[in-house]
């Protein structure tokens, strides 16, 4: 990771994903090489609008939005390895294997998304993802994208 770099800003990114608030749950992106890796960041701050709500008295990053952080990271790294944004070049979330949660995420932590290509094939791309607090997994999984044709 390049410390105090970024490789793609808000902006940048906003041009990538379809995602706006409150959905888009990526800030930055920090460190990529296209079809290996990346390397993204979440600042979890309070005012984000799922904390109201999950839990009030101890509010904590719901699960499923880690795994979406996880997803969209993984949908900036297909964007930049296959240089351009085309309807007919789509790719959807499919599938997630071997996925475990090993501690919580709360307002003001800092969530890094590593991102890492695993295998390309047919109309399928593979990916291994942890996100991590602290120098800590939080949470690991194996995500699935498929082209768009194949439901066509």
């Amino acid at each position: 990771m390049n410390d105090n770099k970024y490789i793609l800003n808000i902006k940048e990114i906003l041009k990538i994903l379809p995602h706006r608030y409150p959905f888009l749950l990526i800030d930055r992106i920090l460190d990529l090489k296209i079809f290996q890796y990346l390397t993204a960041l979440k600042n979890c701050t309070i005012n984000e609008p799922f904390f109201q709500g999950h839990f009030t008295k101890e509010p904590i990053f719901p699960g499923v939005l880690i795994i979406e952080a996880m997803t969209q990271a993984a949908a900036i790294l297909i964007f930049k390895s296959i240089g351009t944004l085309n309807i007919n070049k789509l790719y959807y979330f499919v599938g997630i294997e071997n996925t475990r949660f090993k501690k919580i995420v709360v307002p003001g932590d800092q969530m890094f998304i590593k991102v890492i290509f695993l295998e390309s094939k047919k109309n399928f791309i593979k990916f291994r993802i942890f996100a991590i607090v602290n120098k800590k997994n939080v949470c690991k999984a194996t995500i699935i994208f498929c082209k768009k044709n194949i439901f066509n």
